[in-house]
């Protein structure tokens, strides 16, 4: 079975190359976050995601969990990882030193999170969750729960989650029902039922801190009522140690399509205490900080699950024999070639590839500007990078975690029959992607955020910010001889975006059902465009490259090579999607519900 390798050539390309992190954060007076300490983190990173985590991936996907009594057992090998990620002092990177981290920007550490995806995408959730709940505690949280929990947090001691869903609720927030009754002693009661929540219970820490959202008895109806609350599983003693049991309970976990390994707990709160997170019923401010986190989170899911496919398919295609190039022989002493000679095997390892690469520029584009957000001390500046994190959060999320879905997809057809079975590990790869899209908000619920808020609720002024940016691309790049016509082709893209952008919010103006209707398209288009950017870069960066002759020639000629492709074969779908988007509202919404069912 294949075994998980770093692409550290890759990411070293993004980062030092294409992107340039140094120089970057040396603008921002951090000469500490130089090249050199990138490397250590990329080189030890590599080695934990290769040798400590990789080899509990199938383990953890065929053992799954054990749920006995109440308490959640993890997979043999995954506590022995974690605790040698603590240990080492992965968890702590990006922490706050206030705190007992490194003080690191969560943009330095995007590279590792992605090989520890790669590595165990299950595994990483149980982390990736306290790493929100702790960004979240530190921004809301009174200073008392901020110096009880988050040393314990930050070291990986606890855990954290995020405690949003209800039966009956789904995405609507507004309609919760789990209760929060003052006490005398300024703390809450905290009764009600939540679902699908993410490393609920497990036997990785000695406590476990709940996030959990819900209703005082005077509340305002709807979201406007919403408050957060800190819930943890063991209350603290008078020594910060886990003490008496808080009423929190694992009622069961689902028996999911993927994700084995990762628990998706019903937690049961009764009369459990709670101290209130932020203001009272401004608990959905706090909430989508930490789902913008998450968010991202699981845009960069999607991408390391990807890369893993990608490398799957590649070896297996230059391995598997199988019939003849259509050129004539060109494994001449063997019974057949192997199926990389033939042309469609290509064209999907090249779709992987093309979506894989630029979606890792993508990625970490996006954390390099949350990274300005902070460092910034320019407000003009600063709120550019927040309106470009705002603009690019629902593409990441959206359009990374859907292309995962065609990239695993493609990995088991590139492995045929034998991809369909469980034996070389690609049918997990599948069902591990599928609940990327739908989790930390459906890529619907991106693509209205996208489309109705960051489009037409800035009057598309978003829009025109992203165009300059990538019109700025252009003129760095459009010079090239070799870049040139990509440079051009999306320029044209370009103005397509621009006034297919106009024409929906004409449309949305007469009827809202339009903005409903054209929002998943209109993210596709734009997240094709967006990539087309970042192979824009990553082609313009090969090129200069190969004309200062560097001596690794074959990989900035394949970085061209892929760009072409994707300028080829994967950017005109911009046609059909705007197409779809121009359509309308009518020919979804005509047909009446009653229609739908069969007699």
């Amino acid at each position: 079975m294949y075994s998980y390798r770093a692409p550290l050539r890759d990411i070293r390309f993004v980062v030092h190359e294409v992107l340039d992190f140094e120089d970057h954060y040396r603008h921002f007076g951090r000469d500490d976050l130089n090249k050199d300490l990138l490397e250590g983190i990329l080189d030890e990173g590599a080695k934990f995601a290769e040798t400590i985590l990789a080899p509990t991936n199938r383990t953890g996907d065929e053992h799954g969990l054990k749920f006995e009594d109440g308490n959640v057992k993890t997979p043999p090998g995954f506590k022995e990882a974690y605790d040698r990620y603590c240990q080492d002092g992965w968890i702590t990177m990006t922490a706050s030193p206030e705190w007992g981290g490194q003080g690191l920007p969560g943009g330095f550490s995007l590279a590792f999170s992605e090989m520890l995806i790669s590595g165990n995408m299950a595994w990483k959730m149980y982390s990736g969750l306290t790493e929100s709940a702790s960004l979240t505690l530190a921004a809301y949280g009174s200073d008392q729960l901020k110096q009880t929990y988050l040393p314990k947090m930050v070291s990986g001691e606890w855990a954290g989650t995020m405690c949003l869903t209800e039966a009956q609720a789904g995405s609507d927030l507004g309609i919760i029902r789990t209760k929060a009754d003052p006490r005398a002693d300024g703390s809450y009661s905290i009764t009600g039922t939540k679902i699908f929540i993410t490393a609920g219970d497990h036997d990785l820490t000695s406590n476990i801190v709940h996030l959990v959202l819900a209703r005082t008895p005077d509340a305002p109806p709807g979201t406007k009522g919403i408050s957060m609350f800190l819930v943890p599983k063991f209350l603290p003693d008078a020594g910060g140690n886990p003490g008496k049991a808080n009423g929190v309970s694992c009622g069961s976990i689902e028996h999911k399509m993927g994700i084995h390994a990762s628990p998706t707990c019903v937690m049961h709160f009764n009369e459990s205490t709670g101290w209130l997170v932020g203001k009272l019923n401004e608990g959905l401010v706090a909430m989508f900080m930490m789902m913008n986190h998450a968010r991202l989170g699981v845009g960069l899911q999607g991408q390391g699950l990807s890369e893993l496919a990608l490398q799957m398919s590649v070896a297996f295609a230059n391995e598997r024999l199988q019939g003849r190039s259509l050129t004539g022989p060109k494994a001449p002493g063997k019974p057949a070639d192997p199926i990389i000679v033939h042309p469609d095997v290509r064209r999907m390892l090249l779709t992987q590839k093309a979506l894989v690469e630029g979606g890792r520029v993508l990625c970490f584009l996006t954390g390099r500007e949350i990274d300005s957000s902070h460092l910034n001390e320019d407000a003009d500046a600063k709120k550019r990078s927040h309106d470009l994190i705002a603009f690019l959060t629902p593409i990441v999320k959206a359009f990374l975690t859907d292309a995962s879905m065609e990239v695993t997809s493609l990995a088991v057809q590139v492995h045929g029959g034998a991809g369909f079975i469980r034996e070389t590990g690609v049918e997990q790869l599948m069902r591990d992607a599928r609940i990327t899209p739908i989790y930390e908000g459906t890529n619907g619920i991106q693509a209205l955020d996208l489309l109705g808020r960051k489009v037409f609720g800035t009057g598309g002024k978003s829009v025109q910010m992203m165009i300059a940016r990538i019109q700025e691309a252009i003129a760095k790049f459009g010079g090239l001889a070799e870049v040139a016509p990509l440079a051009t082709e999306l320029g044209k893209r370009l103005e397509q975006w621009g006034k297919l952008t106009m024409e929906l919010g004409g449309a949305a103006m007469k009827d809202r059902e339009e903005v409903g209707a054209a929002a998943a398209d209109y993210l596709a288009f734009s997240g094709y465009v967006c990539l087309g950017w970042c192979w824009l870069a990553a082609a313009g960066v090969a090129s200069k490259k190969l004309a200062e002759g560097a001596a690794d020639a074959d990989f900035y000629k394949a970085k061209l090579v892929t760009a072409k492709f994707y300028f080829d074969r994967l950017l005109p779908r911009c046609d059909a999607h705007a197409a779809a988007a121009r359509a309308g509202a009518a020919g979804i919404m005509s047909l009446p519900a009653e229609h739908f069912a069969f007699a």
